[in-house]
């Protein structure tokens, strides 16, 4: 028997646990949407805020029908926070990108190989459970906590495989990484991390050759890849573990805000700020990624092209955050210098993402590789004229440039 119970807001009172809101999620006045309600203000702001319906856990709080909390003393309500209460972001050390690097190779390689076995278990009808999910995303949140660039990278250039699950996990690390820049909680961040791991599990559904197809889809085609979202989500539901910001991820990570989208034509404030940012996760990843039928876009190009979109398809507020979280030059990018040279991108700056350091390793003049150098652009010493496709050079970024970017220090 599910514990979660939905009600209207102005029924919502302290000594309640809030598990979900109900509805738009871009003007409400919490990040985070697991917690306590502690007193009557809480309630206020999400009633002034518009919000009508809202979801609560009565197993972690008390039921409608329960006493109200607030004549309670304070130390009552104290010990009902638990464990279970959402924390606030933990102060994590930045480590280098080499350092982060070695750890991302483990957490991608074994990431991808959980995706497979939740796909897998799904494929042969049985439920997907979220603590099969948990350590995943554990280990991707502490990453990108770390640093941020590091996972991101080394899941869209590394194991560039075409493959649906090693998209899981880079949404899922973009997710994370879009909602540290968003100022969202540890939990938040876990929640929006879990549902871009399992937000394209109703592709199970959909034969090979719909997802392989290089050209355009026939109708029924489309209609088809058009149901994932909702085969995906009536999957998930059968954990009611699995909450209701990763269920409202993977329904309608493909809705555009002008109503365009599917699976619902949702539009503007009827789509939440969680598939809000799915949406930008799941685009950029998609299209510069190498598939089997095409090759990606590079990153600038890609983020050039997403700025285009907005703001009818994506949140344009949502899509600066993204930029300022991947940078205008990604690490791993490549991009010609003013001194007619070539570089990779290694490393963001802090304070701009048109300055990112890079590893400066060939002569345009002469035709020749150099000894690679390191270069802090926001020095001044250097700048960026524009950024190239590894291709026109003969370059694979699976190759030489990865190794720069490895060796990074």
């Amino acid at each position: 028997m599910t514990s979660l119970k939905k009600i209207r807001v102005e029924v919502l009172r302290p000594g309640m646990y809030l598990h979900g809101i109900c509805g738009s999620w871009l003007e409400h006045p919490y990040w985070r949407t697991s917690f306590l309600i502690e007193d009557g203000r809480q309630v206020r702001r999400l009633s002034d805020s518009g919000i009508r319906e809202v979801w609560i856990d009565i197993a972690r709080g008390h039921d409608v029908d329960a006493p109200d909390t607030s004549t309670l003393p304070e130390l009552q309500i104290e010990s009902m926070l638990g464990t279970g209460d959402a924390s606030p972001l933990v102060p994590v050390e930045r480590i280098s990108l080499a350092q982060e690097l070695a750890q991302a190779h483990v957490i991608c390689g074994r990431s991808k190989a959980a995706v497979v076995a939740m796909f897998r278990d799904a494929r042969l009808g049985k439920a997907i459970f979220a603590d099969q999910a948990a350590p995943v995303v554990d280990d991707i949140v502490a990453s990108v906590l770390r640093h941020p660039g590091a996972l991101i990278s080394l899941a869209r250039l590394k194991f560039s495989d075409h493959d649906t699950f090693l998209h899981s996990v880079a949404v899922s690390a973009l997710m994370v990484a879009l909602g540290r820049q968003l100022g969202m909680d540890e939990d938040t961040l876990h929640e929006v991390g879990l549902g871009g791991l399992l937000h394209d599990i109703g592709k199970i559904s959909l034969a090979p050759h719909i997802l392989t197809k290089p050209g355009r889809l026939e109708d029924a085609e489309f209609l088809a890849m058009q149901e994932h979202p909702a085969n995906g989500q009536r999957i998930l539901l059968n954990d009611i573990d699995i909450g209701p910001v990763a269920l409202d991820i993977c329904l309608h990570h493909h809705e555009k805000l002008d109503g365009s989208g599917y699976p619902k034509g949702l539009k503007g404030e009827q789509i939440s700020i969680p598939a809000r940012m799915s949406a930008v996760c799941d685009v950029y990843e998609a299209i510069t990624a190498d598939r089997c039928y095409r090759a990606g876009w590079n990153p600038g190009e890609a983020v050039r092209k997403m700025q285009g979109w907005c703001p009818h398809h994506l949140d344009q507020r949502i899509f600066h955050a993204f930029v300022k979280t991947v940078g205008i030059y990604p690490i791993g990018a490549l991009v010609r210098l003013r001194s007619e040279h070539l570089a990779v991108v290694v490393d963001q700056a802090e304070d701009s993402v048109l300055t990112p350091v890079v590893s400066v390793f060939f002569s345009i003049e002469s035709r020749k590789q150099v000894q690679a150098r390191r270069v802090e652009l926001a020095l001044g010493t250097d700048a960026i004229v524009s950024l190239e496709d590894p291709r026109d050079w003969r370059l694979r970024e699976s190759d030489a440039i990865w190794r720069l970017v490895e060796g990074a220090p």
